[in-house]
């Protein structure tokens, strides 16, 4: 029987070049593809919603894919799929969907965290899970920033130059919250700062071109007050610096219940 299935994947992107195939390279998707071979006996496509770049993770990339299960129950696909995946990368979860579903296309919003660690230096072991930040930032100043990026914008000044042409570049942001605390254990006046944004859609490095320009205002290179300037100029050069991917994470993908059961 053919079934439409959903996907719930948290990947550790260090080691991936990212989330889309690619002949030569390991990324989510082909690992995900390859196990879905062996327990499937055929190439299956999976459908997945973000296109998370080399070095970014997930904490609920949402893929879909139709296939035969060959008589594999679906509760039990997570668990014999995690058993022939590499430590990186685990199925949180997998449900049967209505045949019209689609991982990408049947998506209404999404859900990005990004974290900043801001002390005076490098923590060996945290260099592939945050953006590190020097010198000191002025948390208040970039939550005031973020605020003024909410609503519905044309974020053209945010779209990474080069980028596929779209057919609009208007996206809405739901929240954007800046919070941060203190790490003492890290020396005097270090702090994790961590970003969440919702939206509906983002254009291809948005998110981490709205961080750049969020640290710029915590430095005071840029006034929060420039923000609505910044979004009307719809210029690339006005915004500020493309941050790291290794800070980002795809934390949840937004389904209607319509189009997620059926009903």
């Amino acid at each position: 029987m053919i079934r439409n299935i959903l996907l719930t994947i948290e990947y550790d992107g260090t080691d991936f070049s990212g989330w889309q195939i690619q002949p030569s390279d390991r990324t989510v998707q082909g690992e995900i593809g390859r196990v879905l071979k062996v327990i499937c006996g055929t190439d299956v496509k999976v459908n997945g919603t973000s296109r998370t770049d080399a070095g970014v993770h997930a904490l609920g990339q949402q893929a879909s894919f139709e296939a035969d299960l060959k008589g594999l129950p679906p509760e039990k696909l997570a668990y014999v799929m995690n058993n022939l995946l590499a430590p990186d990368v685990k199925i949180r979860e997998a449900k049967v969907c209505p045949p019209e579903f689609h991982a990408r296309f049947s998506a209404v919003g999404k859900k990005y965290i990004y974290k900043i660690m801001n002390c005076a230096s490098r923590v060996v072991f945290r260099r592939n899970f945050y953006y590190f930040c020097e010198r000191p930032l002025d948390a208040e100043k970039m939550r005031e920033a973020a605020g003024k990026l909410v609503g519905n914008h044309d974020f053209r000044s945010f779209m990474a130059m080069g980028s596929t042409p779209q057919e609009t570049t208007v996206r809405e942001l739901y929240s954007y919250d800046v919070e941060w605390r203190d790490l003492p254990e890290m020396g005097e006046n270090a702090r994790e700062i961590t970003l969440t944004v919702t939206g509906n859609g983002f254009l291809y490095n948005m998110v981490r071109i709205m961080t750049g320009t969020l640290v710029e205002v915590g430095l005071g290179r840029i006034r929060p007050e420039e923000i609505p300037e910044i979004l009307e100029a719809k210029d690339r050069s006005r915004a500020g610096h493309t941050a790291p991917p290794q800070g980002l994470y795809l934390a949840k993908v937004y389904y209607s219940e319509d189009q997620l059961y059926g009903k």
